[in-house]
């Protein structure tokens, strides 16, 4: 090739890849590389199929005898499977059929017989964008040989450039589409949300804002993020610097804007794509009910403290005295009567104690009385309390106590109350005439516990859910009850630095397991998935 054909190759060349480059609508960018390529080439009609991510026929132009048909999806789209443009994108190469009539490869269709319109010149490229394949075209001549193997470079050459212009303009397309559902959803939203710049300047604000702020959001527009609610500076760092490595930062905070009485909301903020920049998405989340339950149950709380913890204690000193009292005649008549009485107002007296602690645990509130406690007699303790209840099911419970166990630093009464609602659930869950063990062990400077049960067993999709509250199983037959033991147990255990969790036994039945540092009780942070009973 000489020197000025070169020259005027990368002329050409250059100019296309401006024209291609002075667009990003995919559509205009599929027609021009159409005219373009028939234009240079000399083709009398060309095809063009975009591919979508699966590989199928996203969009398709067709150029015949001068006139551009866009949006030919349809009537193409069979074509990415059969004939020279299937063989293209399956072998990934470009073909030169100088004679449509002697390649098998070319798909005659009943409108395009060879006999009927004659053999044909053909060139079927595929386009590329580094190492994908984003679409396929096809130019055709209706003499055969007219294309030359300069015809075949320089459409190879167009197509290299039309590849990267496709892959550009579906890029953009794609985002574009991701920021109108994005504004959407923003619009959409029923919490209050706003969009700041870096330096917390408020940029965007949807209309949800503009009703919980009672601002009109074009005044929103322009003031500082920390004019709209007291930002907790010590969550989100100096300069927002804790939201750079796309942490998502959660806090309660107040709205104060305007005279508006301040109201509580939960501040949820994170970094999000804003076109080509990013953003600081704060979204406020009114709280005001929560918080009004939340002194309801403070109240409630209160209310179970004073008016039944206190007759409660009344009625079991009441039954001490009484049973204190009895006739030695009588004793052995009357003497089960009061054992039921005491059993069941201790049973009442952990609950409600048990609730106090859900609602102080919840709270955050510290465990305040630790002390140094005896597993064993803990163990013992907890087995006495739910011995007359496994009798009554003529159950099996057995103690695997070591003689040597590690003391632990913890609210002793909380512990028992723990094994007590770990025995209790187990008998529950067991059959009559089954059995039950529970268990103690040192590892690793940890004292580990476990209440195995022959009961049905808890699914595995179950066993995180089994420790919220009011959480039951749905199970038929399962006995019925609050959801509050295995919270109260999960809130205790943690509270002392341990974790609990439940897990199938090798023969039959759930084995509860969980551990507590031994000696000091401070917070452990092991991974429970790497943990083993």
């Amino acid at each position: 090739m000489s020197i000025d054909r070169t020259r005027s190759s990368l002329e050409l060349l250059l100019n296309i890849s401006r024209e291609l480059a002075s667009s990003l609508d995919l559509h205009t960018v599929l027609e021009r590389v159409l005219v373009l390529s028939t234009r240079h080439v000399g083709a009398e009609r060309a095809s063009l199929i975009v591919l979508g991510d699966d590989g199928k026929a996203a969009d398709a132009a067709i150029i015949t005898d001068g006139r551009l048909h866009p949006h030919t999806v349809d009537q193409m789209e069979g074509l990415v499977t059969t004939g020279l443009a299937g063989w293209a994108l399956r072998h990934r190469q470009t073909i030169h059929v100088p004679d449509t009539s002697r390649d098998e490869r070319w798909e005659r269709r009943e409108d395009d017989r060879a006999e009927r319109t004659g053999a044909k010149s053909a060139i079927c490229v595929p386009l590329k964008a580094q190492e994908d394949i984003v679409g396929v075209l096809t130019l055709v001549h209706p003499q055969p040989g007219f294309f030359t193997r300069e015809h075949v470079e320089l459409e190879q050459a167009i197509a290299d450039i039309a590849g990267i212009a496709v892959r550009n303009a579906q890029l953009y397309q794609s985002n574009q589409e991701a920021r109108q559902r994005y504004h959407e959803l923003f619009e959409d939203s029923i919490d209050p949300i706003v969009l700041t710049g870096w330096n917390g300047v408020i940029q965007e604000a949807n209309r949800q804002m503009g009703r919980f702020t009672e601002t009109p959001v074009e005044e929103l527009i322009g003031r500082n993020i920390a004019d709209l609610h007291e930002v907790q500076w010590d969550r989100v760092g100096p300069g927002f610097r804790n939201l750079r490595g796309g942490q998502t930062v959660t806090y309660e905070s107040q709205v104060h804007l305007g005279t508006l009485p301040a109201r509580p909301v939960q501040v949820n903020v994170r970094l999000v794509a804003a076109g080509e920049n990013s953003a600081l998405q704060w979204l406020l989340r009114d709280i005001s009910e929560r918080k009004e339950l939340d002194s309801l149950r403070e109240d409630l709380a209160a209310m179970i403290y004073h008016d039944l913890r206190s007759p409660l204690a009344n009625i079991q000193s009441s039954l001490d005295i009484l049973d204190s009292m009895l006739p030695p005649a009588e004793r052995d008549e009357l003497e089960p009567i009061f054992q039921i009485a005491l059993r069941s107002a201790d049973r009442m007296h952990r609950l409600i104690s048990s609730l106090l602690d859900i609602n102080r645990l919840e709270a955050g509130q510290p465990i305040s009385n630790k002390k140094p406690v005896d597993p064993k007699a803990l163990l013992e303790e907890a087995a006495e309390a739910v011995r007359a209840a496994v009798q009554g099911k003529r159950q099996q419970l057995t103690l695997e106590v070591p003689e040597a166990l590690p003391t632990v630093l913890a609210d002793g009464d909380m512990l028992r109350r723990v094994l007590i609602n770990l025995l209790e659930n187990a008998s529950k869950f067991t059959p009559p005439q089954g059995s039950l063990t529970a268990g103690a062990r040192a590892e690793n400077g940890r004292l580990v516990m476990w209440v195995d049960d022959t009961g049905p067993g808890i699914p595995e999709e179950a066993r995180e859910v089994v420790f919220q509250k009011f959480s039951r199983l749905q199970a038929t037959g399962s006995p019925k009850g609050m959801g509050l033991g295995l919270a109260f147990c999960r809130l205790a255990v943690e509270a002392h630095g341990g974790r609990i969790w439940v897990e199938d036994r090798p023969v039959a039945g759930s084995r509860f397991i969980f551990y507590l540092p031994a000696g000091a009780g401070e917070p452990d942070t092991t991974d429970t998935n790497s943990r083993n009973g």
